[in-house]
């Protein structure tokens, strides 16, 4: 949502990961949905006349369900949704398109991904967001202070349907993927 495909590949490749490569065997599709920050208030499409937000909305779920359908898609992933509801003024408007999102994402079969930005509230608390309540399991991903030193945590917050370990545990991003230590305490 915020930033390029060349970006995007780029910092992949720090980790160890070929995205493009794996583009080219057709395993991997980027949406570069960028460029919704830059839609005018209003669109015309044909006679008719939509608003940014509408359009913008309208226009990534297309793109995403005829990707989805093309590469038979198992896993999709939209990083960050943050762009995407800060075009919504109101509560109402902000929960009507993530329903639509959310909705649209689960009508592909494929295991959905949603990253958003934490909100802070304190030293210590976190706002709960919207997308929070409408997700099958939430995971927070987070540096804290741990002793002297900062650790990368994950914490299983929501997950419905299984039990869950709601610790924060250490993790690492490796050329293999996140590596979690689960046996390994922060707190």
């Amino acid at each position: 949502m915020e930033e390029g495909k060349a970006h995007y590949m780029r910092e992949m490749k720090t980790f160890g990961w070929d995205f493009a490569s794996a583009e080219k065997e057709g395993k991997f599709a980027f949406v570069d949905a960028s460029p919704i920050r830059a839609i005018p208030g209003e669109v015309k499409v044909g006679n008719l006349t939509i608003g940014k937000q509408d359009f913008s909305l309208i226009s990534l779920l297309e793109v995403v369900r005829s990707t989805v359908k093309k590469t038979r898609a198992t896993r999709i992933v939209v990083d960050p949704i943050s762009l995407l509801l800060a075009q919504y003024a109101e509560d109402s408007q902000r929960r009507k398109a993530l329903l639509d999102l959310v909705e649209a994402l689960s009508e592909t079969g494929a295991t959905c991904v949603i990253a958003s930005e934490l909100r802070r509230v304190g030293i210590r608390g976190r706002t709960l967001q919207l997308e929070e309540f409408l997700a099958h399991g939430v995971i927070i991903m987070q540096t804290i202070a741990a002793g002297r030193t900062m650790e990368r945590t994950i914490q299983v917050e929501k997950m419905r349907e299984t039990q869950i370990d709601r610790q924060p545990r250490p993790y690492r991003i490796t050329d293999k993927g996140i590596e979690v230590y689960p046996k390994e305490s922060v707190i």
